[in-house]
């Protein structure tokens, strides 16, 4: 299940080429090349997972299908509906469900003990200057549906929460926001959680936890946004709170009744331990999995997924010996051009500099955008080098931006 704006197309493809098997993309929006490959191409409704479901089982009708895998929030939710109906490996909806809406599974997790933050739920139309006199601060704004970090914001105190809500709530009232339906007339406040933040990369094989890779994030994540940058691994994390990371996921994925695939997790720990801060039954995004190779053959992750997906033989899930790393290129502004690509990519350790976006693209910085120019890759002895390589090389990057897009409206979005 590929959404039309994922960067993960290339890399299943891919995936399927190295097995040996037959792949069907199934996307939003139909393709021109869909007459002309009627069994490698299929458009189904995203927003609608029954009807996709029902449409996935006519196609079956034709052209058997063995496995199904989402690669993002969405289609992790359309995956689990097509393998209920087609009776295939996945996670049963509602695990599905309640990893993609963040309220849900905060209430899991809560009831089943896992270190979580405090947290309440709000609608958009309540009086934000109220709610900010009843709140302990610091703390989070975040909405229920959006993801990438697009839409969350720190506040310190009653004035910056009233400013995060009215961002917020512009935010929510965009189109693609809008359309998540009753999710985006609501919102979370949750405590701000200290401490150093790490990225756990997982596959679920019935309902057991492997770990895949604990990824280290050295840039600070303290607010008021988000914008995650480097991913290292393997970890610098000594083994011992490793294996208590390990522990607050494999706690999440029972509570969220997560049986199969790809997981995905966010979390944080201090002197109080592991924090649990989000966990998504999906792959890492963006183009971050090509750091991931396991075993003598370096296997990549989605190689991993579908032959999970199918019930085939899965290779060693111990990943290579060498440090690896990616940074996603930080927004400076709305990116017209970058420049010095050439130059960042013969800096050592350097494997390649992908710049994503289009010539004259708008690319909106958080909190109100969640895409990033490009990504840097890195390869080397020593976590320390690789990130060194990572930075040096986003150094000879130059970009030149276009003036920032008018303000928006912060009307909160309107019930049907």
């Amino acid at each position: 299940m590929l959404p039309t704006t994922t960067y993960r197309t290339a890399a299943f493809v891919e995936a399927a080429r190295q097995i040996g098997v037959e792949l069907t993309v199934a996307s939003e929006q139909a393709s021109t090349f869909e007459g002309a490959n009627p069994a490698g191409l299929l458009t189904v409704d995203f927003k609608n997972p029954q009807r996709a479901a029902d449409d996935v089982h006519v196609f079956a009708r034709t052209q058997p299908i063995q496995g199904v895998v989402g690669v993002d929030d969405d289609t992790a939710i359309v995956a689990a509906t097509i393998a209920a109906r087609l009776k295939l490996k996945g996670n049963p909806t509602h695990a599905a469900e309640a990893a993609r809406d963040k309220h849900q599974q905060r209430q899991l997790l809560a009831d089943a003990g896992v270190p979580i933050p405090w947290f309440a739920l709000h609608l958009l139309t309540e009086n934000a200057a109220e709610i900010a006199k009843t709140i302990r601060y610091p703390c989070v704004l975040k909405p229920l549906r959006l993801s990438a970090s697009r839409g969350v914001i720190r506040a310190d105190n009653p004035q910056a929460f009233v400013r995060a809500h009215g961002r917020l709530t512009a935010i929510l009232a965009q189109p693609e926001a809008a359309a998540c339906g009753e999710p985006a007339w609501h919102y979370l406040v949750e405590e701000f959680i200290p401490g150093y933040e790490v990225a756990l990369e997982g596959l679920v094989v019935n309902r057991r936890l492997h770990v895949l890779a604990i990824f280290d994030k050295p840039d600070p994540l303290d607010g008021p946004f988000f914008e995650e940058t480097i991913y290292i691994t393997p970890s610098s994390v000594p083994g011992g709170l490793q294996s208590a990371i390990t522990q607050c996921a494999e706690r999440a994925v029972r509570a969220l009744g997560i049986s199969e695939g790809p997981v995905h997790a966010e979390l944080r720990y201090n002197e109080n331990g592991p924090w649990l801060i989000e966990l998504a039954a999906r792959p890492i995004g963006g183009r971050c999995s090509a750091v991931l190779r396991f075993g003598d053959q370096k296997v990549s992750l989605e190689e991993i997924i579908l032959r999970h997906a199918l019930g085939m033989a899965l290779p060693s899930l111990q990943r290579e010996r060498q440090a690896a790393g990616v940074m996603m290129i930080p927004i400076p502004g709305t990116v017209q051009e970058v420049r010095g690509v050439e130059d960042a990519k013969r800096v050592p350790l350097v494997e390649d500099v992908q710049i994503t976006a289009h010539p004259g693209e708008r690319l909106v910085p958080f909190p109100e955008g969640s895409r990033y120019p490009g990504f840097i890759f890195a390869r080397g002895e020593t976590p320390s080098a690789v990130e060194a390589a990572l930075r040096a090389a986003h150094g000879k990057l130059t970009f030149t931006l276009l003036p920032p897009p008018p303000p928006t409206s912060s009307v909160a979005p309107t019930r049907p």
